[in-house]
């Protein structure tokens, strides 16, 4: 049965992340690059930021080891980005937890094409990527889990330094 309620909530979220149409191709094309929307564009959670600094890749693994992001926990600095690309197992995305509300709100508008609140849209495919930056996020660790892999465990943290 449990392995039932996954492959539901898989197959649920993945027909979302499949809306299709010319509209949400540039919302991907923005996600994939880790701009932020053309305008700067604001949300009622604030502003997105672009990244200023590094781009740190994290690969989402899953095989015969199990479920994983590589590094599971990484830090970085205000103002870098950080790129998903689904490597193996899919689907993946990146669901940030327990989010302190001082942080939300930027963490938010800097996810472009969010799936539901605070979270990326699936990767089906190899090397497909999602990139965000962490420009004007507050200092601290948050916590983020692969929504359909939740049950394998597959976490991952982002530590952020000034």
């Amino acid at each position: 049965m449990r392995f039932k309620g996954l492959m539901l909530v898989a197959a649920f979220a993945a027909l979302g992340a499949c809306g299709g149409g010319d509209a949400g191709s540039a919302a991907n094309d923005t996600a994939a690059s880790g701009a932020a929307p053309a305008g700067g564009a604001t949300s009622a959670a604030g502003t997105a930021a672009t990244v200023t600094g590094t781009v740190h890749e994290v690969q989402m693994l899953g095989d015969e080891t199990g479920y994983r992001y590589d590094p599971v926990d990484l830090t970085v600095k205000q103002g870098d980005g950080v790129k998903w690309i689904m490597v193996s197992g899919p689907p993946h995305n990146v669901s940030f937890q327990n989010v302190a509300a001082n942080a939300k709100a930027q963490l938010s508008a800097n996810m472009p094409n969010q799936l539901m609140d605070l979270s990326s849209p699936m990767m089906m495919q190899p090397n497909e990527e999602y990139q965000m930056s962490f420009a004007n996020v507050p200092p601290g660790k948050y916590d983020y889990v692969c929504t359909p892999h939740l049950a394998n465990n597959m976490r991952g943290s982002i530590t952020v330094q000034q």
